[in-house]
């Protein structure tokens, strides 16, 4: 008896021993966090898609507090809505940010880019680039294993049957880049959803020459440069046999679209052209014979 009440007297003082350890370690090691770092994470998505830049919702939310500013950040998934109410908690100030989409910066399409060969392998774009497989002459454009669609989680993109190249859904894209990094050719780019959801670029990534490009593809850009030419703002340049539109530059004015010999650049959102009319040609009429001298 005696020794059961010994140790029954030994485990509550070892118990009681190491309770107190634990609450002094506690208040020792005791780590604030500022309630308003919750309070932020509740206004986000939580799609953790990675697009601002932090490790998801929860390490946006903490940099946006403990940054005490706004500036250069922004959540992609929840938009200028998400950063009204994050400055509202903080009492800070939402920069106005620009909508962004992602575009595919490619147009070869199976009618535009004949494939010579059958792709059998794993259907993943990254191991057919690091295979340098494919089943196209081009080297940089899409392989159309659909890594983007399986990357994306707001359902914004998908696989067009006919063509075998991913589509964009501009509704549902947030911008949140996940799509480019899925993409191990980088034919995506997160750009400016422009005036009235308009834009202008160059549909094509491959860096080829002239003469091996137009063999590839149809309407792959030769770098011409007649395009650059055209421009009046200076928006385009032509690097590595290959031309850009930079899309801070560019006023939509499309000229550079219609003089392009491949049908390489691309306008979205634009209403159709308006036929040419003819006019024609002025009929010179004779000029009237002066009278003969008798």
């Amino acid at each position: 008896m005696d020794l059961i009440l010994v140790a029954v007297i030994s485990l509550g003082a070892i118990g009681l021993i190491a309770a107190v350890i634990l609450y002094v370690a506690s208040k020792k090691f005791a780590v604030y966090e500022d309630p308003r770092i919750a309070q932020v994470a509740e206004v986000l998505p939580q799609a953790n898609c990675g697009g601002c830049g932090y490790p998801g919702c929860s390490g946006f939310a903490e940099a946006c507090v403990k940054a005490g500013s706004l500036e250069g950040k922004l959540c992609p998934a929840g938009g200028q809505a998400a950063m009204s109410k994050i400055a509202a908690i903080l009492g800070l100030e939402a920069e106005a940010s620009e909508p962004k989409v992602a575009v595919v910066r490619c147009n070869g399409s199976c009618e535009n880019r004949p494939r010579i060969v059958k792709y059998d392998g794993a259907r993943s774009c990254k191991v057919a680039h690091a295979t340098s497989a494919g089943e196209t002459a081009c080297s940089f454009g899409c392989l159309g294993c659909g890594d983007c669609v399986s990357a994306c989680k707001f359902d914004a993109i998908h696989m067009n049957p006919e063509t075998g190249f991913p589509e964009v859904d501009e509704e549902k894209c947030t911008a949140c880049g996940a799509c480019v990094k899925a993409c191990p050719r980088v034919i995506i780019e997160i750009r400016p959803k422009g005036k009235n959801n308009r834009r202008v670029y160059v549909s094509c990534v491959n860096k080829d020459k002239g003469a091996v490009a137009m063999k590839a593809c149809k309407v792959s850009c030769i770098g011409c440069g007649k395009c650059v030419k055209e421009c009046s703002f200076e928006a385009i340049t032509v690097t590595n046999n290959l031309a850009y539109i930079d899309p801070n530059k560019c006023r939509l004015c499309r000229k550079c679209e219609a003089v392009c010999p491949k049908n390489a650049i691309v306008s979205v959102n634009f209403p159709p052209r308006k036929p040419k009319v003819e006019t024609p040609a002025a009929v010179e009429t004779p000029a009237a014979e002066a009278p003969k001298a008798e």
